[in-house]
Parts: C-alpha cells; sequence; structure tokens
C-alpha cells in the first residue's frame, strides 16, 4: 500500500500487513539496509496466529520517498500514519537492529497509541551518557559510522557504488561482513531460511538507491530527538553477548536508563540470532 505522509501528504510510504485481520496488531520495524519484507521469517503468521503485521519501508528505502536529514524521532509520526492509514489505534511495536532505536522512538512519543515495545539488538544513543559506542564494535562498523560523522559525502559516494553492487548479487553485502563475522552469526546465516529473507530484504531494500541505508546511518550518529528513559511502556530488550554490530555495551545502557523493562541477554548469540528472537518477542508481548 502506498501512503502519503507529512505536512500535505508530500511524501509516499511503502506499507503492507498481513497475518490475522482481527489479531492484535504489531509494527515490525526492519534493519539497516532493510525493507517491509524483511522484518520476519515466513513462517510468523502460523506461529503467531493472533498477530496482525505490519511494516513500512523507512524513508529512501525500497520506494518510499527520501526524507533528508530525518532523525530516530521521525520514525513515530510515520509511524501513526501508518497505523492510521490501515485504520489501527493502538498497537505494539518491534524493531530489529537498526529498527530498535526507531521501535523505542515509537514508544516514547506515541504513548497513547504504543502498547508495548521491544527491541532487538538495537543501539543506544551515540551521545549516551557514560557509554563508549564504538566499544566492541566490528571494524566494519567503525569505519562506516566514523565516515558519517565525519564526511557524509564521502559515505554517500561508498554506499551509492555497494547498492550497485547488492543490487546485482545480494549476498555481496554477506560476503564483505564474514570476516567479521563471530562462529554464531555464521551458524545462523547457514539457515537457508534466513538467508533467503536477508538476501531478498538487501534487495527491496537498496532496489532504487542507497538513500535508506544513508540517513539510517547518520540519524544514529545524531541526537535521536527523544530520550529512550522517558519510555513508560512495557519494553522488552534482547541482545546477543557476541553481538559485534551493537555491541553488548549498548543493552546494558538502554537497560539501565529503562529499568521497568525486561531485559533478556542470550549467551552465545550474536547480532543475526534476532531473526529467532521475534517469536520470543511476540510471546512476551502476549503476557
Amino acid at each position: 500500500m502506498r501512503i502519503e505522509v507529512g505536512r500535505g501528504g508530500r511524501r509516499k510510504v511503502i506499507a503492507q500487513q498481513w497475518g490475522a485481520p482481527d489479531g492484535s496488531p504489531v509494527l515490525l520495524h526492519h534493519g539497516m539496509p532493510g525493507s517491509r519484507l524483511g522484518v520476519a521469517l515466513g513462517d510468523a503468521p502460523e506461529r503467531h496466529p493472533h498477530v496482525r503485521f505490519f511494516a513500512y519501508d523507512r524513508p529512501g528505502y525500497g520506494d518510499s520517498d527520501r526524507a533528508p536529514g530525518r532523525r530516530v524521532a521521525d520514525a513515530a509520526a510515520d509511524s501513526a500514519a501508518v497505523a492510521n492509514a490501515f485504520g489501527i489505534g493502538r498497537f505494539a511495536v518491534v524493531g530489529r537492529s537498526g529498527g530498535g532505536p526507531h521501535a523505542l522512538a515509537c514508544a516514547a512519543l506515541l504513548p497513547d497509541r504504543v502498547t508495548a515495545a521491544a527491541c532487538l539488538v538495537g543501539m543506544a544513543p551515540h551521545d549516551g551518557a557514560g557509554l563508549d559506542w564504538y566499544a566492541g564494535m566490528t571494524p566494519y562498523n567503525v569505519e562506516h559510522y566514523t565516515l558519517a560523522d565525519h564526511d557524509p559525502a564521502a559515505l554517500e559516494l561508498r554506499l551509492t557504488a555497494r547498492a550497485e553492487e547488492i543490487r546485482r548479487d545480494p549476498g555481496r553485502l554477506l560476503e564483505d561482513l564474514r570476516g567479521d563475522l563471530p562462529a554464531a552469526d555464521l551458524r545462523v546465516l547457514a539457515d537457508d531460511r534466513v538467508r533467503r529473507s536477508v538476501l531478498g530484504n538487501f534487495r527491496e531494500a537498496l532496489r532504487t538507491s542507497a538513500y535508506g541505508w544513508l540517513d539510517d546511518s547518520l540519524a544514529f550518529r545524531r541526537p535521536w530527538g527523544f530520550d529512550p528513559g522517558g519510555i513508560t511502556a512495557p519494553v522488552m530488550l534482547w541482545h546477543g553477548a557476541e553481538d559485534v554490530f551493537s555491541p553488548v555495551g549498548h543493552f546494558h545502557w538502554l537497560a539501565e536508563r529503562i529499568g521497568h523493562g525486561t531485559a533478556v541477554l542470550k549467551p552465545g548469540a550474536g547480532h543475526f540470532a534476532a531473526q529467532y528472537a521475534l517469536s520470543e518477542a511476540l510471546d512476551w508481548l502476549r503476557t
């Protein structure tokens, strides 16, 4: 579905819904780079027949119009507009990886609509007091975000070229990352279901441009526009102890600030284990 958002409806986002039409609505926020097609494995509706899933491509991904200069906080208004278009009032949110901060934004800024939030292998704000944001992070990501800080134009050129390569071969990104992946992540990516989902996700995310990838990267290194510590809805934080993309320090920082939440740290799990954690999050939402 094409949905008009922003002042005067000047910008479009692409969204879809599936699952139980009369089920409990859950908005799924995709990772980076990502799209609505990569938010859940294909058997999610069968495993959770009580859920009405919905998702959208963040600005700049797929056919969703770009919103230059967007902040993490801006996801709240877009999410509300998508929910309105589907006739949904109150809903839960789940975000994986780069979708985690956007799910937290919805919980913080839509307190009358968001019933609960789950953040799976998410990041903490770059300016979080006492947080060493880069500690434990793979060199690939350190270089990426350093460019976001100091030379966004160079990052745009790099991501544009990489997006072209990934459009031709979606597996290219995984191959580039392979040397930095712990054994736990390699085991998950050996699952054909996961690999197919990840590759289809990359293909759709970067089909038209690299702008979503670029703007996510810049947004994560700018002030988010809200305080995670101010969230009043129930929050689940789920993290793999061996995560090198969103290091475990981010999890601990968020857990300390969102003191009323449920914090789950999985020994022996990496970043991509969150592909399986969605079921755990959905079960938690029902409790």
